[in-house]
């Protein structure tokens, strides 16, 4: 078979009538059509204006993606720190808290600024031994 076939005649309808005219069948049929020179080149042009545009809209998408970052961390920080609240029905906190040893029943008790007893443990032998201010403890019910 020739690689080319009625090329000597101009394109247009005339080359049509020559191919159909001469063929045994025409049929609907998929093929890879080659592009021309001229048109690779313009392909080439739209494929680098196109990766120009790519670039510019990932690189706003990545401020926009830093933007969200920064707005979502302090609201991320807050929900975790209220489900760790609702999960122990509690939170933890640091303040001056008020120390107690009782002789008697030779434990120590720590109370917040509220009064609440916040922790109670047995004493220590160091802790029982009394001091001079531990001999006068006034206990608030003496009038």
């Amino acid at each position: 078979m020739l690689r080319e076939l009625g090329k000597d005649i101009e394109a247009g309808a005339r080359r049509i009538d020559f191919l159909e005219s001469n063929c045994d069948k025409v049929e609907e049929k998929g093929y890879m059509k080659r592009f021309g020179p001229e048109q690779l080149a313009q392909m080439k042009e739209n494929l680098s204006e196109t990766d120009i545009q790519i670039n510019d809209v990932e690189e706003e998408k990545k401020e926009t993606v830093k933007d969200f970052k920064a707005r979502l961390a302090p609201l991320t920080g807050e929900r975790k720190r209220l489900l760790k609240g609702l999960k122990n029905k509690a939170e933890y906190v640091t303040e001056k808290c008020y120390k107690f040893v009782d002789m008697d029943d030779r434990t120590v008790g720590y109370y917040n600024r509220e009064g609440d007893l916040i922790e109670s443990r047995p004493a220590f032998p160091e802790e029982l031994q009394a001091t001079i201010f531990q001999s006068g403890v006034k206990t608030g019910t003496d009038n």
